[in-house]
């Protein structure tokens, strides 16, 4: 499993997030000056599984690229999909949130929750190495 550093532009939010989460994990990234945890994306679409918080730090910050974890979404039966109690439907598939992350739109916070079978590691990559356009 391969830390990737990608463009900021290419990933894809399906989901609303907590603005008091983001204020939270933003000051705590710039404490350790770092990301030390890669977000989960879709290879193909750059559809953000689990992150979005750490994706708007990124944005917030004015960072060019984030360090991911590509999968293949769709076909991997060790990502699984779940909603969480509070979420407004009453079911969800993988394809509806690839959909929504492509149409711009996004689903309320905390509607999805993804589980994924291997262990993501853990990473310190420098702020100043986010910054730099490739």
């Amino acid at each position: 499993m391969d830390v990737e550093l990608v463009p900021i532009g290419w990933l894809k939010p399906h989901e609303e997030v907590k603005p008091r989460n983001v204020d939270t994990l933003h000051e705590m990234t710039l404490r350790w000056s770092a990301y030390t945890k890669p977000l989960l994306v879709d290879r193909e679409t750059g559809t953000i599984l689990d992150g979005h918080h750490r994706y708007h730090v990124g944005m917030r910050i004015g960072l060019s690229r984030l360090p991911v974890i590509k999968v293949d979404y769709l076909s991997d039966d060790g990502i699984e999909l779940d909603i969480w109690p509070a979420a407004k439907l009453q079911s969800l598939t993988k394809q509806q949130v690839i959909e929504m992350a492509l149409s711009e739109g996004v689903f309320p916070p905390k509607t999805s929750r993804h589980r994924f079978s291997d262990h993501m590691p853990p990473i310190a990559i420098p702020l100043d190495l986010l910054r730099i356009d490739e």
